[in-house]
């Protein structure tokens, strides 16, 4: 099995009958890939992601980090896996925030069109607080927003899932939003995403998706 197959445990896409949307299912561990580089089947959009060893991942031994810390404001950090396709999705990600001084954490990416067009859903540990956005030709919208209070440099997962409009969002199997949105309703990448100077690791992504 290649290197990139491992990686992907694994990456299954079946064309069905025309007309039929294809499944997709995912699991990146990034332990099978080349440390100080992008894991495999992923593409660096902005900032710098590269696969770190780290002795407390979930998912033993290297994690994909963002570990820039040069951006500042409304500059987003974005990697997509490049061989996930979907419209409906369920995405789940262990995360660990590490630094930054002007945002922290981060989250997953969904229905990505291009580097300006995306949901995405993050925890910011500054803010105590856990939000799912739109990003409509570069700018952020807010869809919804929860207080919660993690441990600051602790291990979290993050699960979204997205079924036509209606966006559900879990925080440690916490439920803490529920929103419904239109904006983006074809079929696109999911991905990582931090902001700014937030340095964040991320391991064990499970994605579904048809």
């Amino acid at each position: 099995m290649s290197r990139q197959g491992r990686t992907l445990l694994p990456v299954v896409v079946a064309l069905v009958a025309a007309g039929v949307a294809a499944a997709a299912a995912g699991r990146w561990s990034f332990d099978q890939d080349h440390v100080a580089k992008i894991a495999a089947g992923w593409a660096n959009v902005s900032g710098t992601w590269l696969v770190l060893a780290n002795a407390d991942a979930p998912s033993q031994p290297y994690v994909l980090a963002q570990v820039s810390r040069q951006h500042t404001g409304g500059h987003f950090n974005v990697a997509v896996a490049e061989q996930f396709l979907a419209t409906d999705v369920d995405i789940s990600v262990r995360f660990r925030s590490v630094s930054g001084k002007e945002d922290r954490g981060g989250g997953p990416v969904w229905r990505y069109q291009d580097a300006k067009n995306y949901y995405v859903a993050r925890f910011n540990p500054l803010e105590d607080n856990y939000r799912v956005y739109k990003v409509v030709n570069g700018r952020r919208v807010q869809l919804g927003s929860a207080n919660a209070i993690l441990s600051p440099k602790g291990w979290h997962r993050i699960r979204v899932t997205m079924v036509g409009q209606r966006i559900r969002c879990y925080l440690n199997n916490r439920k803490l939003l529920e929103v419904e949105d239109g904006t983006f309703k074809s079929a696109g990448r999911i991905g990582l995403w931090t902001k700014a100077d937030a340095v964040t690791f991320f391991d064990d992504l499970r994605a579904t998706g048809k």
